[in-house]
């Protein structure tokens, strides 16, 4: 089994493609940070180490991380401890105006629903280590323990946080790519104080049973919280065709 990246969650950091650069590493940047995977305040590996994951030069990652700035996301500090750090409070989301496809909502929960339990599974079969296994707990206790404004970030860390103990680096960043899009569209709808704590309960369930190894129950526990998540999406955001 691979060694899991919790340790160095710039690994998560697929290269990006040919022909838009910029846009893409915008794009990478942005979903470690959406997803928690740096969490505010956090400070952000060397350029040095960012550019050779993301595969881009150092000029066109400091062009993005510029931009970045400009709009909030990240903040520059000078001196014996400088570097770039995420922004303690992230700009709020700007895609409530526009126009959504019902079928985006479906996609996307699909492959959801596909690649989490599955991770799930694979989590509970794998002997993890006693590090793996407090990295599971501490990602179960801030999400837990999360104030409501940081909730959803560390929601989607706890969920990445299984997948990176199914031992497949591929798996994991698929889970970080659809938590990324999930995390788009959850952003459009009110956060309900009964549903999280119904999650945090779900969340515990999960939790038990990879760690008692029980790789079924692992299994039909994240299916049951990815349906209640469906159902919200659905209830708030309109289903597609059928």
């Amino acid at each position: 089994m691979e060694q899991v990246p919790f340790d160095n969650p710039a690994s998560l950091l697929r290269p990006v493609r040919h022909g838009n650069a910029f846009e893409e590493t915008i794009e990478r940047l942005l979903q470690t940070i959406k997803l928690g995977l740096f969490a505010a305040g956090d400070k952000l590996p060397a350029e040095r180490e960012l550019s050779e994951q993301l595969g881009v030069s150092r000029a066109t990652l400091r062009e993005a991380l510029a931009e970045l700035q400009k709009a909030g996301y990240v903040e520059v500090q000078r001196g014996r401890y400088g570097g770039t750090y995420v922004a303690l409070k992230l700009p709020a989301g700007r895609g409530e105006g526009t126009a959504l496809d019902p079928a985006e909502v479906d996609d996307a929960l699909a492959f959801r629903t596909v690649l989490e339990p599955a991770a799930a599974s694979l989590a509970a079969r794998a002997k993890l280590s006693p590090r793996e296994r407090r990295h599971l707990l501490d990602s179960l206790a801030d999400v837990a323990t999360a104030p409501a404004e940081l909730y959803r970030p560390k929601d989607a860390r706890f969920h990445v946080a299984v997948a990176e103990l199914a031992g497949s680096p591929s798996l994991a960043a698929a889970v970080a790519d659809v938590r990324a899009r999930i995390n788009d569209l959850l952003d459009r709808i009110p956060f309900l104080e009964p549903n999280l704590e119904h999650s945090n309960r779900q969340h515990q369930r999960i939790v038990d049973a990879i760690l008692r190894g029980d790789d079924e129950e692992a299994r039909r526990a994240m299916e049951d919280h990815l349906l209640g998540t469906a159902s919200l999406l659905h209830g708030f955001l309109g289903p597609g065709e059928e």
